[in-house]
């Protein structure tokens, strides 16, 4: 299924963000792929927080987003255990997207809240799709997620007229990856 996409090559048409909740993991993931792809991306965190693992459930890292870097982020954790550029913020970007993709529906929730209403001084009306389908929160299935995510990347940007035939590709989508919560709606910018 994944097969024709793991080579796939992007010819620039859409402008695309990722986000999950933290900005560290499945948007980091599907980030590079899509990169590595030629695809015109940006990655986010939707959430309050950059959170990770911590010593126990109830103790994660918290990290503020678009003040510190990863290596930051990267020499504290090394720094409280030696095994082990910042992270984005969705609601403190100014760009527009063509589609913002949601790893998971509470992502997907607080983006669309942002954008219906968010007063922007740079309203354009633009619309933007935002698409959700939920990848769960591990390295092995943000790389299977990442790869989903350039299969769907690149059938939309096949797409002559993207608004007339997203609810098309998107239904083809929904059939070939069951079980991943698919949304999707429209807002303006």
């Amino acid at each position: 299924m994944l097969e024709p996409f793991i080579n796939a090559k992007s010819c620039g048409k859409l402008k695309i963000a990722v986000s999950c909740s933290s900005n560290m993991n499945r948007s980091m993931e599907a980030h590079y792929f899509l990169k590595q792809r030629g695809f015109n991306v940006q990655s986010f965190g939707s959430g309050n927080y950059v959170k990770l693992p911590g010593p126990s459930i109830d103790k994660p890292n918290i990290y503020d987003f678009d003040s510190i870097t990863y290596d930051e982020i990267y020499q504290d954790l090394k720094n409280k255990d030696s095994k082990l550029k910042c992270p984005q913020k969705f609601q403190s970007c100014e760009e527009h997207f063509s589609i913002i993709i949601c790893m998971e529906e509470r992502v997907y929730d607080q983006i669309v809240d942002f954008l219906q209403t968010n007063e922007s001084s740079n309203s354009t009306g633009e619309c933007v799709h935002i698409i959700n389908f939920d990848i769960q929160d591990n390295h092995e299935e943000a790389t299977i997620g990442a790869l989903i995510v350039v299969q769907l990347c690149k059938k939309l940007e096949e797409c002559e007229d993207l608004d007339n035939e997203i609810d098309e590709v998107l239904s083809d989508f929904e059939l070939e990856n069951q079980g991943r919560n698919l949304l999707h709606t429209i807002c303006f910018y």
